[in-house]
């Protein structure tokens, strides 16, 4: 007989009774399962397993609703506040943005510090690091001020060098600023080296980007490509500063494509190099007079006695050209003597003769006519 046919034909169970059971039983098994949870057996523990796994999917199902719930509610508070979101999102980006290019330029000037701080000459000589400005209203053409000045020991003629290679020399100092002549002035003249053939020139300023090569001596010692650094000549720069590279201009001469020219000449370094003095002590080089007679060994016998012979024959020696220099002195002096007595002798000799009378002119008688 069919359930629809029997006594329960008209049984109708509502919904809401039905998912009250159901959630009744599963509080009841979970109950149990917790109860027997410290004394589990083999078969409540298949028990529990196979509960939960029956138990899961129902939690999945029932807390959906739940779950959609929470994603609607946080889409519809995203979109009425994407409007606020974006504006604080575009200030955070604008003030990135100016931490980006703050980064930049200090990575930039961190490099280029680097750079001059590798900077070194041989030997050391002392350096103070500074900043530049162009020079617009000074007597040069080409000329730039750096913030240093005779506080820092700066003095006019010091050679200035970027991260690249020399730059110019100090031409005027004050407390705190001096201006430096750049190696594109008309008025900036530096002795130069070739350093692949050792050939010596100046370095001639004419305002343009690239100076000149003038006065180089020898025949085939330029050539393009050839690098040029200072030659230490007159003691203004020292030797081995990197300069350029030489160029063929296009008005056929030498160029010198500075090293200085690859990037703009904002910070420098200062060689307080006045002349070579300062690269080795002079009192140095002057060693007092027979000092490495305290370090001698004591002479033997025979160097005693050899060196008494030696000073023995060496007076003598003294003694007789001495000798024979008063005796030429005395030959000499008598030479004279004579000479000028025999010059007065005669001189009074001539002054006793009489004079010779002076011939009668010939009379010349006229010519007559003895005949007529």
């Amino acid at each position: 007989m069919a359930f629809r046919d029997g006594p329960f034909e008209n049984l109708k169970v509502p919904l809401a009774w039905t998912a009250a059971v159901v959630v009744v039983v599963g509080v009841a098994a979970s109950v149990v399962m917790l109860a027997g949870s410290n004394r589990d057996t083999p078969t409540r523990s298949y028990m529990r397993a196979g509960v939960e796994t029956a138990a899961a999917p129902v939690g999945e199902v029932l807390s959906a609703p739940v779950r959609w719930t929470g994603n609607a509610f946080e889409y519809i508070g995203g979109y009425f506040f994407a409007v606020s979101e974006n504006r604080r999102l575009r200030a955070e980006l604008a003030e990135l943005r100016d931490w980006r290019d703050e980064a930049i330029a200090l990575k930039n000037i961190n490099a280029r510090y680097e750079q001059m701080l590798g900077i070194h000459t041989d030997p050391p000589i002392p350096m103070v690091a500074g900043r530049t400005v162009t020079d617009a209203r000074g007597p040069f053409a080409r000329a730039r001020l750096v913030n240093l000045g005779s506080a820092d020991q700066v003095r006019a003629g010091n050679p200035v060098l970027s991260e690249h290679g020399l730059v110019g020399r100090i031409s005027g100092v004050s407390a705190r600023v001096s201006r430096m002549i750049l190696l594109t002035d008309v008025s900036s003249r530096i002795p130069v080296l070739i350093e692949r053939t050792n050939g010596r020139a100046i370095l001639v300023g004419d305002a343009s980007r690239n100076p000149r090569l003038d006065y180089v001596r020898g025949t085939n010692m330029v050539k393009e490509g050839d690098r040029v650094i200072t030659s230490g000549d007159g003691g203004g720069f020292p030797r081995g500063l990197p300069v350029g590279v030489v160029a063929k201009g296009v008005d056929g001469s030498w160029r010198v494509k500075l090293f200085s020219e690859r990037a703009a000449i904002d910070y420098v370094r200062v060689l307080l190099f006045h002349d070579f003095n300062l690269l080795v002590d002079p009192t140095a080089l002057n060693a007092p007079p027979l000092a490495s007679l305290d370090a001698a060994p004591s002479p033997t016998p025979q160097q005693s006695a050899a060196i008494t012979d030696a000073a023995t024959r060496r007076a003598a020696a003294n003694a007789a050209a001495a000798e024979r220099a008063q005796q030429a002195e005395a030959q000499a002096i008598a030479r004279e003597r004579a000479e000028a007595e025999a010059r007065r002798q005669a001189a009074a000799t001539a002054a006793a003769t009489p004079a010779a009378p002076a011939a009668a002119p010939a009379a010349t008688a006229p010519v007559g006519n003895t005949g007529r």
